[in-house]
């Protein structure tokens, strides 16, 4: 957890704000690939990628 408070910190402070949707894009993007990993319809997500 404090990894990503200082990650937030280091985004503010350089003046990174166009990481943050990029990221959050990414965790979702993850997300989603984790828990359809197991249903019935996994094969109809890996086919958008």
């Amino acid at each position: 957890m404090s990894f990503l408070k200082e990650f937030v910190g280091f985004l503010g402070q350089r003046k990174k704000y166009w990481l943050f949707p990029l990221i959050v894009v990414s965790f979702l993007v993850g997300t989603l690939l984790v828990l359809a990993q197991g249903s019935a319809i996994a094969p109809f997500i890996y086919t958008l990628f």
